[in-house]
């Protein structure tokens, strides 16, 4: 009897692992602090009406 639940044991923790597999989260892609600052300045940057000057200038130290 012990043989038998062993092996059906190991058998529903692989099923289990590879449906868990196959299902995709919810959750939001993780975006650390220093990338969120750095969209949050270039959406400033996209909002404030400034002269071609500094935006031909602000391209280039973003990138």
């Amino acid at each position: 009897m012990n043989r038998k639940k062993k092996i059906n044991e190991t058998l529903k923790k692989k099923l289990k692992k590879k449906n868990a597999k196959l299902h995709k989260s919810n959750k939001p892609r993780y975006i650390s602090k220093a990338e969120r600052a750095r969209l949050e300045q270039q959406q400033a940057l996209a909002d404030s009406p400034v002269s071609e000057e500094n935006t031909a200038d602000s391209d280039l130290s973003l990138k």
